[in-house]
Order: structure tokens, then C-alpha cells, then sequence
């Protein structure tokens, strides 16, 4: 066949529905003889409208892959003229958009903003829950007008330009004949009412802003970062309109003793080199209170001692997490004369007045790394 479709709108011959659409659209826009009148454009549409007919319709476009003639069956498109049930909405798209013809008035009420507070927490809040009193700048409905925005005993009138429709016409002559173009309405500003007195406390905008308290459960388990909604108890939107949403933001400030990792606290505990030997009880602090620690004999620095379930509350489930005890040994720094001869007495009878030097497994010392950095090894 003498044209090539595919190559006048640009598309592969594989192309969608849809890209082949879009590729129509962006040369209508182009070329249409309201933005360039020179013949040779005018030509141009004609080529990539006709071409538009056929792809767009899925039986001329078979016949045109095979080789047919797509209008054989008498559809009605001379050269360059629209066939009947021809998408002339697609045009119409292609300078003023999907829906042009459908807007309608616009409402007054829109949905609120959404917003977000910070909420500081102790880590026992966040581990067990708490309740808050918080004090919220927000809007509300204005009390006055109730929303409506005008003022009181009277009420948005139709309006007078568009009759309540929101938009106006406006009929134009171009290449394709008679166009109807419709755009918001200027008097009311699309939304097909007009406010003639104002309500005096929230200027029309049917929403007022205040100060007030809400009272919210922050559940077990939260940490630091974790957001909470709270569905439709943002601002007020203009014109009385749906509420947003208010997000809380959790910040959880540093605790003395713990370290929260996820759901499990660590804590670190120092004990005397004696009671590393000897073993010993302790009593250490948990979010529940004092608990005992029990010090196996010969417990090693930074050895953990875990405590089941002294940890955080699993958010939304059950259970809790732990609390690892971390243990330190301090070995002693200065020894009077006495203890200083009690310990060389333990050593001696341990036999460590010399003691080995031991590495452990995996360690080396520094001349055998560095005979083995000259091997390659």
C-alpha cells in the first residue's frame, strides 16, 4: 500500500492501542491547522488523521497489515475526512485534555491537610504503652457558618453567568468545522455558586482555627521513628470539608542504663575479678524492677547473661523481647601490700607465677603475620 501508517504517526508495528494514541495526540497538537495554517501542514494532518483511522480501529488495521484496503468496506473517509464513529473525542483530548466536555461545578469542600506531631517517649513508654493528653493546633468547622461560608441567614446563590453549570462555551470555526471549547467559569470561579456576604468569622472559608486536646493511646512496642495514624483527626478542609489525618511521630529519648536493639535491651554489668572467680548474686535494675543476677563461678569478661522476656513488647503481638546482660570483669588496679602477697600466694599455688602466654584460636602473633606476609600467605 502506498502510505506507510506506522511511519507517519511514528510508531513501531507492534505498537499499543495506547501508543499509538499518545503518538497521534502529540502530532495533532503539532500540526493542527489552528497552530500552523501553512498548506503543507494542512497536508500533514490529513495524512496522520487518516492514519490515526485506520490504527486506531483494530479491523482496518488488520486489513491494513494484510495488505488490504481498510476502507474497502465502505467506511466513510475520504482523503483525510473522518469516518462514521470516528473518535473525535480524541482531538478533542489532544488540546484540552481527557474529560474536557465533563468537568461540571466544582464543590466547596475539599478533604483536609494531613499532620504530623512528634511525640517524646521514655523507653519504658515505648516498651510497655502510655496515654497522652496532646494539645493540637488545628481547623475546625467555622461554628458560625457550619461550613456553608456565608453569612448568617443566607446561602450561596446560583450563579448568574453560568447557571450553576460551572463552566462556560465558546464556539469557534477552525479546519474541523465548528469546535465548542468549555473552560471554568470566570464569575464564580468553576464553582457554579456565588457567595454574596461572606460568613465575618472564617471569610467564607467555612473552617476556623483552633486549639484543642485529644487524648491518644500509644500502644506497647513502639520505637524511635514509628509513625501512628489517627484517621480523621487532622484539620477541617475549606468549606467544611472531610477531615485529614493526623500522624504521630515517636521519639524515644536515650536511656541511662539500656540499649534498645530492636525489641531486646542490652545493659552492660561490672563485677570484681573475685566474684568472676568465686561466683556472686547481684541485684540489677530491669524495666520491671530490681531482678537477681546470678554470676556463675569463673565467668570471662564479655560474657552475656540473657534475662527471658525483660525486654520490649512485641508491637501489636504478644510477647516480649530480652534483656542481655553484658559482664565486664575489672581486674584491680592498685593493691595495698597485703593483697598484693595474697594474690602472689593464689598464683603460686596455681602455678602461674610465670604464666604461658596463650593465643587464641585464629590469632597470631606479630612475627608470624609478618613471615607469613613475605610467604604470600
Amino acid at each position: 500500500m502506498a502510505n506507510d501508517y506506522y511511519g507517519i504517526l511514528g510508531v513501531r508495528r507492534d505498537a499499543s492501542p495506547d501508543e499509538i494514541k499518545k503518538a497521534y495526540r502529540r502530532l495533532a497538537r503539532e500540526l493542527h491547522p489552528d497552530v500552523n495554517p501553512d498548506p503543507q501542514t494542512q497536508e500533514r494532518f490529513k495524512e496522520i488523521t487518516q492514519a490515526y483511522e485506520v490504527l486506531s480501529d483494530p479491523e482496518k488495521r488488520q486489513m491494513y497489515d494484510l495488505g488490504a484496503d481498510p476502507f474497502a468496506r465502505g467506511a466513510a473517509a475520504g482523503a483525510g475526512g473522518f469516518g462514521a464513529g470516528f473518535p473525535f473525542s480524541d482531538i478533542m483530548d489532544a488540546f484540552f485534555g481527557a474529560g474536557a466536555g465533563a468537568r461540571g461545578p466544582r464543590s466547596r469542600a475539599r478533604r483536609g491537610r494531613n499532620a504530623t506531631i512528634r511525640v517524646d517517649l521514655d523507653l519504658a513508654e515505648c516498651a510497655f504503652g502510655a496515654t497522652r493528653d496532646l494539645v493540637v493546633d488545628t481547623a475546625v468547622v467555622c461554628p458560625t457558618c457550619s461550613g456553608e461560608g456565608t453569612a448568617p441567614g443566607t446561602h450561596p446563590e446560583t450563579c448568574d453567568v453560568c447557571g450553576g453549570r460551572g463552566e462556560v462555551s465558546q464556539v469557534t470555526r477552525s479546519f474541523l468545522g465548528q469546535v465548542m471549547t468549555s473552560r471554568p467559569c470566570p464569575a464564580c470561579g468553576g464553582y457554579g455558586t456565588i457567595i454574596r456576604r461572606p460568613c465575618p468569622e472564617c471569610d467564607a472559608d467555612g473552617r476556623v482555627r483552633t486549639r484543642r486536646t485529644i487524648k491518644v493511646r500509644i500502644p506497647a512496642g513502639v520505637e524511635d521513628g514509628t509513625h501512628i495514624q489517627l484517621a480523621g483527626e487532622g484539620e477541617i478542609g475549606p468549606g467544611g470539608g472531610p477531615p485529614g489525618d493526623l500522624f504521630l511521630e515517636i521519639v524515644q529519648r536515650p536511656h541511662a542504663i539500656f540499649e534498645r536493639q530492636g525489641d531486646d535491651l542490652h545493659c552492660t554489668v561490672t563485677i570484681p575479678m573475685v566474684s568472676a572467680a568465686l561466683g556472686a548474686t547481684l541485684s540489677v535494675e530491669t524495666l520491671d524492677g530490681p531482678r537477681e543476677l546470678d554470676i556463675r563461678p569463673g565467668t570471662q569478661s564479655g560474657q552475656v547473661i540473657p534475662l527471658y522476656g525483660l525486654g520490649v513488647r512485641h508491637l501489636n503481638d504478644s510477647g516480649r523481647g530480652d534483656l542481655i546482660i553484658h559482664v565486664t570483669v575489672e581486674t584491680p588496679v592498685k593493691l595495698d601490700e597485703e593483697q598484693e602477697t595474697l594474690l602472689r600466694q593464689l598464683a603460686k599455688l596455681r602455678g602461674e607465677e610465670t604464666p604461658p602466654g596463650r593465643f587464641a584460636p585464629g590469632q597470631q602473633g606479630f612475627f608470624s603475620r609478618l613471615r607469613d606476609a613475605f610467604n604470600g600467605r
